[in-house]
């Protein structure tokens, strides 16, 4: 049988997630899941969706992410993690959509303006 994937994204991040079952091992981008993500804060995003349906060790996950930042690509696999749960137990869906993990969050960062030198930012205005 083919493995499902399913995406998550986030700013300009792009996660594709494969879940198996297993014993609780998360491989992103070919490199162990401590290794990719060193910090606790975001190792600690990815495994909510675990949490909150009390299925923490009972996956593999398969990640492959690129594109933004450290929270953006945390984000976006938590998205892909939270499709694939619901995939495989429709049960799952109020625990994770109370949570919040089952929506896209749409904030982009703003184009930079010509005759400003950012978004929002105006040049120092003279009267004279």
């Amino acid at each position: 049988m083919a493995d499902q994937i399913y995406v998550g994204r986030r700013k300009t991040s792009v996660a594709r997630v494969i879940l198996r079952s297993g014993n609780g091992t998360i491989t992103i981008n070919g490199k162990e899941f401590e290794q990719a993500f060193p910090q606790q804060l975001y190792r600690e995003d990815i495994l909510n969706p675990f949490k909150s349906t009390e299925t923490v060790g009972q996956f593999d996950v398969l990640v492959h992410v690129n594109g933004g930042g450290i929270t953006g690509q945390a984000q976006a696999i938590r998205l892909g993690i939270s499709r694939a749960l619901i995939s495989l137990n429709p049960e799952y869906r109020p625990a994770l959509k109370a949570e919040g993990f089952l929506m896209r969050d749409p904030r982009m960062v703003e184009r930079k303006k010509y005759g400003q030198p950012k978004a929002r930012k105006r040049f120092q205005f003279s009267k004279r």
